[in-house]
This record gives C-alpha cells, sequence and structure tokens, in this order.
C-alpha cells in the first residue's frame, strides 16, 4: 500500500510539473548534444561525422608520448579545460582512453592533423607537435563555448563522434600587429597571439618601426629605442621592447606554434630613427618626432655609407634575437626616396639580410626593385589598383618571388565595416564581414602561378588603435575569415554556409572576454550579443 502511495504521488508530482508548462509555455530543457564536427573554423579538410560521442568527466586523463613537445601541447590543452570543467586532468603518458596526443608518421605535412572520437575517448595524431597543437584548436571549438571560461561550468563536455582529417592550404597564414602608431605592452601581445592560435594563424608579423616610434632596443644604437620610441601617435608616451621582452614575445608565439615576423620598414617610415641620429639623414640635421598619421614624408639616406653600416646593425642585432626564417625590410611609400635611390637601396640591403641568415620579406614595392632569390613579395594593393603596378607584381611571382596575399580593401582589420565605425580608417574603402572573406587568394592576381601564392596575411594598422578592446572590435569577426582563406580548401569556399559557423563563434568570444563587432551580415544566435 505505501509503495502505491509513492506512485501516486509521483505521478501527481509528474502531472503538476506537465501542467505548469502547459501554463507558462516551458519546454523541458533539451538533451545536450555535442557541436558537429563541420561546425569549426577553418573549415576542415575532411569529415566524418559517426558513432556515439566521447564525454569529459572527471576521471579523464590527457595522455601524450615522452617528447617534450607532444607534453607541452598536452598541458597547454589541460590549462585550457581545467578551469572550466573543474577536472584534474592529469597529463601522463600511462593509462588508456581519455584525450590522446600522439605523434606518427601519416599524410599530415608539418601542421596537419587527424581527430578521432568515440565512446572510449578522443585521439589526435599529427606528424608533427605544430599538428597536434592545431588538432587541439578543433578539439576546443567542439567542446561548448563555456569550456574557455575561467570558472567551474556545469558542462556536459561532449565531443562528437566521427574523425576529421586536416592539413591546411598554404603554408603562410599571417596576422601582422602595428606596434609602431601605438605600443602595445607584451602582455597586450601575448592576448593577440591566443586569439590567432584558436584559427590556425602560424605566422605573427611585428611591425617595429615607424614615423611615430622605434619599438626594438638595439644595443648599437641606443637612441633607437629611448628617444625614437618615447612618443606615439597623439603624443602619448609611447614604449619599446627590451630584448627580454621581445624574447619572451617569440617564446611565447612559439609555444602557440606562430613564427615571428619582424618588419624594420624602410628606406621610408623611418622619421623615428632619423629623429634619433642626425647622421642618418642627408643634410645631417635631424627633425623633430612625429606624432601624425601622413605617410611618405621621410627617407633613409641611400648616397650615405652610415646607412649601412645602420642596418647591419639593426639586422644584425634582430636577426640574432628571432629564431624564425624571415625578416621583413618594409619598403612601402617610400615617396621621399627616388626610384635610383630606392633601387640602390634594396640592392645594398638584401644581401644584409642573407648574411644574417634571414629570408627578405618585403612589401610588394619590392617588385619595383629586385627581389632577391626566394623573398617573399606582401601584396597590399587594392582590387583597383593600376594595371601597371599588378602586372609588375606579377611578373615578379612569373619569375620566382613568393607572394603573400594581403589585398587593403580585404584583409586590412584596420579599415572601417561601415562608415559609422568608430575605429578605424577608410582609405581602402569600407569592409564589411562578407567582403573580406569572400574572394580566393589563389585567383586574386590573374597570372600568378599557383606555386608563388605562399598564403594570406591580415594586417592590423594601429593609427586609431590603443587597446586589446579595439584591436579585438577590428579583428573579430573578419580575421576567422582570412584564416579559413589560408587554411581551407577552395572547394569549401562558401559564404552561406560559412556566416552560420562563423554566428556560432560568438559564444565563444563572449566566453574569453573579448571585443567584436555583429555584423548585421551574420545571423547572430542567441548565443551572441
Amino acid at each position: 500500500m505505501r509503495q502505491h502511495r509513492r506512485t501516486l504521488r509521483l505521478l501527481g508530482s509528474l502531472l503538476l510539473v506537465a501542467m505548469a508548462a502547459s501554463v507558462t509555455g516551458a519546454a523541458p530543457a533539451p538533451a545536450a548534444s555535442p557541436t558537429p564536427l563541420d561546425r569549426v573554423i577553418p573549415a576542415p579538410a575532411s569529415v566524418a561525422p559517426g558513432g556515439s560521442p566521447y564525454r569529459i568527466t572527471r576521471g579523464t586523463h590527457i595522455r601524450v608520448d615522452g617528447s617534450r613537445e607532444t607534453r607541452g601541447v598536452g598541458e597547454y590543452l589541460a590549462k585550457i579545460l581545467r578551469p572550466s570543467t573543474g577536472y584534474r586532468l592529469p597529463v601522463t603518458a600511462q593509462g588508456a582512453g581519455g584525450i590522446r596526443l600522439r605523434l606518427a608518421e601519416g599524410p599530415f605535412g608539418a601542421e596537419g592533423y587527424r581527430l578521432d572520437s568515440g565512446r572510449g575517448g578522443v585521439t589526435i595524431t599529427a606528424a608533427r607537435p605544430a599538428g597536434l597543437f592545431h588538432g587541439v584548436q578543433t578539439l576546443r571549438q567542439l567542446l561548448p563555448a563555456a569550456v574557455e571560461k575561467d570558472s567551474v561550468q556545469p558542462g556536459p563536455w561532449l565531443v562528437a563522434g566521427g574523425t576529421i582529417t586536416d592539413t591546411p592550404r598554404y603554408g603562410w597564414r599571417g596576422a601582422m600587429l602595428d606596434v609602431s602608431r601605438h605600443f602595445f605592452t607584451v602582455e597586450q601581445v601575448k592576448r593577440y597571439i591566443d586569439q590567432l592560435a584558436l584559427y590556425k594563424i602560424n605566422k605573427l608579423h611585428l611591425h617595429l618601426s615607424d614615423d611615430q616610434g622605434w619599438r626594438i632596443a638595439i644595443d648599437s644604437w641606443p637612441r633607437l629605442a629611448t628617444y625614437g620610441g618615447s612618443t606615439q601617435v597623439g603624443g602619448g608616451p609611447g614604449g619599446f621592447y627590451t630584448k627580454a621582452d621581445y624574447k619572451e614575445i617569440v617564446r611565447y608565439a612559439t609555444s602557440r606554434h606562430l613564427e615571428v615576423v619582424p618588419e624594420i620598414d624602410m628606406p621610408g617610415h623611418t622619421n623615428a630613427a632619423l629623429a634619433s641620429y642626425a647622421d642618418l639623414n642627408c643634410d645631417g640635421v635631424a627633425p623633430p618626432l612625429y606624432t601624425g598619421t601622413e605617410v611618405g614624408f621621410s627617407s633613409l639616406c641611400a648616397g650615405k655609407e652610415i646607412t649601412y653600416d645602420f642596418v647591419d646593425d639593426v639586422i644584425r642585432e634582430l636577426a640574432a634575437l628571432t629564431p624564425g626564417r624571415y625578416l621583413h625590410i618594409g619598403g612601402d611609400e617610400a615617396h621621399s626616396t627616388s626610384h635610383e635611390d630606392y633601387v640602390t637601396f634594396m640592392d645594398r640591403v638584401q644581401p644584409i639580410v642573407a648574411k644574417y641568415g634571414k629570408t627578405v620579406v618585403g612589401w610588394h614595392q619590392l617588385t619595383g626593385a629586385t627581389p632577391a632569390k626566394g623573398a617573399l613579395a606582401q601584396y597590399w594593393g587594392l582590387d583597383g589598383t593600376s594595371a601597371e603596378e599588378k602586372a609588375r607584381v606579377v611578373k615578379a611571382a612569373q619569375g620566382g618571388t613568393g607572394l603573400i596575399l594581403s589585398p587593403a580593401d580585404r584583409v586590412y582589420l584596420d579599415m572601417k565595416y561601415t562608415k559609422d565605425t568608430p575605429l578605424g580608417l577608410s582609405w581602402a574603402g569600407y569592409v564589411e564581414v562578407k567582403r573580406s572573406y569572400d574572394w580566393d587568394p589563389g585567383a586574386y592576381l590573374p597570372g600568378v602561378p599557383g606555386a608563388a601564392v605562399r598564403g594570406v596575411e591580415a594586417p592590423m594598422w594601429s593609427e586609431t588603435l590603443e587597446n586589446s578592446g579595439q584591436v579585438e572590435f577590428m579583428a573579430f569577426p573578419r580575421l576567422p575569415g582570412v584564416a579559413e582563406l589560408g587554411w581551407s580548401s577552395a572547394a569549401s569556399h562558401d559564404w552561406e554556409r560559412y556566416k552560420g559557423r562563423l554566428a556560432a563563434q560568438a559564444e565563444r568570444w563572449d566566453a574569453l572576454g573579448m571585443e567584436w563587432y555583429r555584423s548585421p551580415q551574420v545571423p547572430w544566435g542567441v548565443g551572441g550579443r
């Protein structure tokens, strides 16, 4: 009888819940379902969904092999997952199941990976540590956005069943940060690095010198930093990186599998250097420091031997600090340098870069001189750039010069979204999210051999940007699209499908505490602001 009464009470309770739901319009909470394997950005090369999902629990371990690099990726993953899950997630070489990070030879290249997920666990396999790291970024996006928060969240932490096999289209997937117009601290640069890593960006181009500020300490020319770095646009205090600061940025970027590409812009964009040392000026007179935003008025003196002593010292010291393969020598907007002097300067400077073991990168104006063998030219022209200028770039590419594509009216992240955008510039036009995504790097400059296109890069110039929130607002939601252009196949490129995947990222940006622009072109869901 007592059992019968308990059953009646239970049925009564269920009836009351059902009646309340019918009155209030409430519905039972839906069962949690994992993020589909094809929802991530950049779009993976191959997705085969199927089978049961894996659930991260209190008993989950992160299993790694004996290599230091693999353990480093495992510790990185654990550091992301522990605060939100509340689980210990030990990183260990022992046991079975859980999340496994595995190095093995296979068709992965330097950065590809395979992710296998099922009831028994998740395994990420790659030939190189960079591939494991990129696989971890995919795993992050397959988990609920709340996994990014720094406090315990309710979960559940499900990873959809199936297999992703993934390799990048291009080896150069870059983002540039201009720390010269406005100075950004080491911690601010690190924050941006973490945001870039989420979307498999693998190059951090640091614009370290310009008219408004010199941002890297050079022992043989100390006033470059202490005086030339003492201001910024608008007259603020500026700043510079000590060699220890720069090494820390390089170390942190390396831990996220980004290669730092330092840039010293020359022979133009050099007022901070010219103001610091009078002898670098043709007339021997140092100009005042500059805090405006005009361009094209400054030039190193191509006819003075001290200019090349200066360049040699700067490149020697910077190359010694930079383990990466590349050193960017600028070369754009040298309007105060005659063509003859520009050619002379580049003919003298490019061998200096090679002498210190680095490969030359320059803005595409470098093709107006003679690019060194193996040099890369970074194209920043517009759709409407003159046919003559485009032809020069195409001819250089046909002759063996590699190209990095950064068309300003597509992927300059400092361009305003619309006329009402409170930050940024508009000299290249307004660049909404669809425009920044909807082009093909492989077909952008007709006549360029496919092998000459090394990848894409999204520059962020900082004339109007002073802090991390402003950088994020201009980068997101455009940066993930540029990352996809660099990583994913041309066949996967489709705006209608992409914008839905992009909308799903908003909740993750919120969880990470990021600022972002709510473009009306994207169907932001309930997770967006």
